[in-house]
């Protein structure tokens, strides 16, 4: 498998695989672009990345400094996801559009709290992200830690807030565009703590609500929220999208 690792203005994305549909990974709670791999779920898609179905970009993220900062108010680490959203977007993209030749609708999945950074980004950037794969999920920001008062740059960075007022042409393009696939267990650490259980299924019901595609994949009560369950449910919804 081939593995290509670049420093994109300060911050690290790895490839793998040699072409395919372009899927940005982003990585748990204050993760590392390298976690993806060290945890197991490069190999558990290393058969469609052979084949050449799907190349994975993974990135970094800048949770220790945004959303995992519980000693600054909501609306701070709000305000500081901003630069994160800029990196993504102005320079992470471009690269993937090099990489791959031109533009191309790029997937979205992540784990935990990248899967919040996933869903996220292809809500609110259907234009380039019009497919998202989100395991165990917490989508309501508010219920990380979330004290002070919130204005605008919380709201446009939380789904269970944006969600339900989606409204008139942009939300019949988003209705025509993005797709989202939720998945999440029932088992240990699902619910308590990180709440992604019923937010996994308070978002899927937004969302259905408002006719964008979203489908909610909920597993057994053994399946908890760890890395050996999310390499099984990649293994299991990635070949749909690839």
């Amino acid at each position: 498998m081939r593995r290509d690792e670049a420093q994109i203005d300060g911050g690290t994305v790895i490839a793998y695989g040699t072409w395919g549909r372009p899927v940005l990974v982003f990585p748990s709670e204050q993760g590392r672009a390298v976690d993806y791999e060290n945890n197991g779920m490069v190999g558990a898609a290393a058969d469609l990345i052979d084949a050449g179905r799907a190349k994975l970009y993974c990135v970094d993220s800048l949770d220790a400094d945004t959303w995992s900062r519980g000693d600054l108010p909501l609306e701070e680490r709000a305000r500081r996801h901003a630069s994160y959203e800029a990196w993504i977007v102005d320079e992470v993209v471009p690269a993937v559009y090099a990489d791959c030749g031109g533009p191309l609708d790029i997937m979205t999945t992540g784990c935990s709290l990248g899967a919040f950074h996933a869903v996220n980004f292809a809500l609110k950037r259907a234009d380039l992200f019009p497919l998202a794969l989100g395991l165990s999920g917490n989508y309501d920001a508010a219920a990380w830690q979330g004290w002070g008062e919130r204005g605008d740059a919380t709201y446009f960075n939380n789904p269970i807030d944006y969600v339900p007022n989606l409204d008139g042409d942009h939300l019949d393009w988003l209705r025509g565009r993005v797709s989202i696939q939720l998945v999440v267990g029932q088992g240990d650490w699902e619910t308590h703590p990180t709440g992604a259980l019923p937010s996994s299924k308070q978002l899927a019901e937004l969302l259905q609500a408002k006719g964008i595609r979203c489908d909610l994949d909920l597993w057994g009560f053994d399946v908890a929220h760890d890395w050996p369950w999310w390499r099984r449910q990649l293994a299991h919804h990635l070949p749909r999208f690839c």
